[in-house]
């Protein structure tokens, strides 16, 4: 089989056949929810716990790290074992963790269950490797793009959720409805989830070995850093927005999951607009275009903020258009990513994936040690502002790259 040849026809819980594209949207969910359910009660968290803001904010950043570390491997694994038993292995991961979570005595084991959740980050990376396995390149963009239009209705919900909860039944309630979303996959999983991985690596050395062969394709590394840029401006967003919007702005949990609803919200539209238009417009356009939304959308809270307003909505409202401008740019970027070598789809994805992750990581600790100086609010949207700068910078790379070497030109 080709890279592009299709695959046979999906039927919905038929495992003979590859997953239905419902299937890939709720695991995909799973893993949005694992990350940002709970973000609103964070400062709940630390005080249950005993432990500072700063401390308790490790569940983020370090989720992200170790997702970044857990891509390098997932990737290569499903290349050589499939995607189906590296996908379950995965989402049963994050239920033991969510386990542990729950029963937690302190931070310190807190934060094992939560690094278990990290599994869950397959969601991410093996939906686009099973999308690509499925479909070229350009209709792998509009796929990925509806893929993750369905899964934003999970983060668009789900702050808005958590806070309602930690309200009324406190925090735990948050890591109650991860663990029964996670057996729901699971059971859906074992039934729908198809092998579409039908050309595998003989063993993990080998791909591994195989890296050199993406390290030295710049069309990859373009991708990569557009992809890690643009979604870099949300992890920053990410690491400051739950200290700015409860200590700041005094925002109550629940108000908090509402302003947070506005990115998620911006998120399914950019995604519904990929997956109606990538095909016609190419890779590239959508990229460029989802870069300008979300530097328009940076710029407006800069200048609302910094000519004065103090209403929670100038910091958040105009970031919407941050969540517009990824949801356009994002799966495309990802698309390119796993096109440039096809045959390496499941390593491209979980390497250009450590990549991004482990950027977001280090994004959102910068972010949350910015707010720690006098005008913290500022200097995280400054940082916001930057990553959208070296996003088009990227892009541009890409375009670089396609001019001087034709091979790489997906």
């Amino acid at each position: 089989m080709t890279s592009t040849e299709p695959v046979r026809r999906s039927v919905y819980l038929d495992r003979a056949t590859p997953p239905h594209i419902s299937t890939l949207v709720l695991v995909a969910g799973l893993a949005a929810l694992s990350m940002n359910i709970f973000l609103p009660t964070l400062a709940a968290m630390a005080t249950h716990f005993g432990t500072s803001y700063g401390v308790m904010q490790l569940a983020v950043s370090g989720y992200l790290a170790g997702t970044a570390i857990l891509q390098l491997v997932i990737g290569p694994l499903s290349d050589l074992f499939g995607r189906r038993p590296v996908m379950i292995g995965c989402v049963m991961l994050l239920a033991i963790g969510t386990l542990i979570c729950l029963v937690a005595p302190n931070a310190t084991v807190f934060m094992i269950g939560r690094l278990l959740q990290t599994a869950i980050v397959a969601g991410f990376v093996l939906s686009r490797a099973i999308v690509r396995d499925m479909v070229p390149a350009d209709e792998a963009a509009s796929m990925i793009g509806y893929v993750t239009m369905g899964m934003s209705l999970v983060p668009m919900v789900a702050p808005a959720l958590g806070g309602f909860l930690g309200d009324v039944f406190g925090w735990k309630a948050n890591f109650l409805v991860i663990l029964v979303y996670a057996i729901l996959c699971l059971a859906i999983s074992l039934r729908d989830l198809g092998e579409t991985n039908h050309r595998r690596t003989v063993s993990i050395g080998a791909q591994f070995r195989a890296w050199p062969e993406l390290v030295r394709a710049p069309a990859f590394w373009g991708y990569v850093l557009t992809g890690g840029f643009a979604s870099g401006i949300f992890y920053a967003f990410l690491g400051g927005a739950p200290y700015i919007g409860s200590v700041v702005y005094g925002l109550a949990p629940a108000m908090l999951g509402l302003q947070f609803m506005l990115l998620a919200v911006g998120y399914l539209v950019g995604n519904f607009l990929s997956g109606r238009y990538a095909r016609h417009v190419g890779l590239m356009g959508m990229i460029t275009c989802g870069n300008i939304v979300s530097t328009a959308g940076v710029a407006g809270s800069l200048f609302l903020v910094g000519t004065g307003s103090e209403a929670a909505i100038a910091f958040f409202g105009p970031l919407l258009l941050v969540g517009i401008g990824n949801g356009l740019a994002l799966p495309s970027a990802n698309a390119g990513m796993v096109s440039v070598r096809p045959h390496l789809a499941g390593s491209a994805s979980g390497l250009g994936g450590a990549v991004i992750t482990g950027a977001g990581a280090a994004l959102s600790v910068l972010a949350g040690w910015l707010l720690s100086f006098g005008d913290g609010v500022m200097l995280v949207l400054w940082l916001m502002f930057a990553c959208t700068v070296l996003a088009i910078a990227a892009t541009e790379f890409i375009r670089l790259t396609a001019r001087n070497a034709a091979s790489e030109d997906i």
